[in-house]
């Protein structure tokens, strides 16, 4: 799938983009702080109650009307699908939570792949696999829990990562198709008015913050026929089947994306929001779809950019975009960024004023061109006028070669 398929399956804002949502959560902030209070205060209760009543349909429902509380509602369909023999259960991964959702219907135990473990790892419902690192021992110890009898069914999610629930499914991993022959898959969403439902880089414990805030949130869950591998096929193809299955049932796309995918995604948008922040006015997009945007909202604008991006090409196009919406003049952006006014911008890049760069926009556009100095003046009047002639070299340069490749005429460029 492409870059923007990946856009689409998570959220990396956690306010909404629509005016009016956005005013309408701010009329609801100061709701939504007390009643994050509120239910902190009854969340540590609901942690208490849930410790301290046996595993039982009593400790559910009494914890399932407490969560109700918390504004985590709980709905399913097709109860009479689950099969009491299985002893794997298959979903798709929204939230932080949807293993304590599941576990509010039916008895099962979710492993901690990764991430914390002891205390935290048992508080937060998990089950904690004592084996030797490394996924070989992990798949023994959980084929083991399954050969079991009496044991509850596990609760696994082959996509290993949380999607926004609303584009598509990341690939499924084949390795817990292999514990058994036979699954159950739970197809789940989620819903949640005014905020997003998570977003990549955030935390647990931050989003059951926002869990408390917003007004509710609302896990449908239904279940589905019990799936057997045919005799021949493969773990991966079963996973395949049981994914094109599940995203049959929740009316998303079933794609390749891995959550190595979904890491290297949000390491890039990492490294690019601090370059928008700098080079952007407030309001407007994301660097990596700013170029999009200006050929959509501005292509004169864009136009331009392209100009200067011809004449000095090592310049990146975000500073270029930012200097042309001051001057909405080319030769005036030219001459800027020759006189290196965007310097912090061009240090962000790996760029510096007269350093390497310009050493190669005159070795590889004019051999003939020596803009530097022939020695280092003696005197701060001296090294002034050397980085004058220096800045006007450079400037009758990229003047020159802006006017040949366009063809304009000495007056039409003034």
């Amino acid at each position: 799938m492409e870059t923007r398929g990946i856009e689409d399956m998570f959220d990396f804002r956690r306010l909404p983009k629509d005016t009016v949502v956005l005013l309408l959560l701010l009329i609801y902030f100061p709701v939504g702080i007390c009643l994050m209070l509120i239910r902190t205060f009854i969340g540590v209760h609901v942690f208490l109650v849930s410790c301290a009543l046996p595993e039982s349909f009593v400790r559910r429902f009494v914890v399932r009307v407490m969560c109700s509380v918390l504004g985590m509602h709980v709905r399913q369909k097709n109860p009479r699908f689950r099969d009491k023999n299985t002893k794997l259960y298959i979903c798709n991964h929204v939230t932080e939570f949807d293993h304590n959702i599941i576990n509010l219907l039916t008895s099962c135990h979710t492993p901690q792949l990764e991430g914390s473990k002891g205390f935290v790892c048992w508080a937060r419902g998990f089950m904690e696999i004592h084996s030797a690192s490394g996924q070989g021992p992990v798949e023994e110890s959980l084929l083991r829990y399954c050969s079991a009898e009496g044991t509850p069914p596990l609760l696994l999610f082959p996509e290993e990562d949380t999607t926004n629930g609303r584009t598509g499914l990341l690939k499924f991993n084949s390795w817990p198709f292999s514990l058994t022959d036979s699954i159950q898959p739970v197809a789940l969403r989620v819903s949640r008015p005014l905020v997003a439902l998570s977003t990549p880089e955030s935390n647990w414990l931050m989003e059951l913050l926002w869990t408390f805030f917003a007004p509710c949130t609302v896990y449908h869950v239904s279940w589905l026929p019990p799936v057997s591998r045919h005799d021949g096929e493969s773990t991966q193809e079963f996973a395949n089947k049981v994914q094109e299955l599940l995203a049959g049932e929740l009316g998303l796309a079933s794609t390749k994306i891995t959550k190595a995918d979904k890491a290297e995604h949000v390491k890039r948008k990492r490294h690019t929001v601090p370059q928008t922040s700098t080079s952007v006015r407030p309001g407007s997009i994301g660097l990596g779809f700013m170029v999009q945007s200006l050929g959509t909202d501005d292509h004169r604008i864009a136009r331009m950019a392209q100009q200067v991006k011809d004449v000095l090409p090592h310049i990146p196009l975000n500073v270029i975009t930012k200097d042309l919406a001051k001057t909405n003049c080319v030769d005036t952006t030219i001459t800027n960024l020759l006189e290196n006014k965007e310097e912090t911008s061009l240090e962000a890049t790996g760029m510096s004023a007269f350093g390497p760069k310009i050493s190669s926009y005159s070795s590889s556009s004019s051999p003939t061109m020596k803009p530097a100095a022939k020695c280092f003046g003696k005197s701060p009047a001296d090294r002034h006028l050397s980085l004058q002639e220096r800045k006007e070299a450079l400037y009758n340069f990229a003047r020159r070669r802006y006017i040949e490749k366009h063809g304009l005429d000495q007056e039409e460029s003034h």
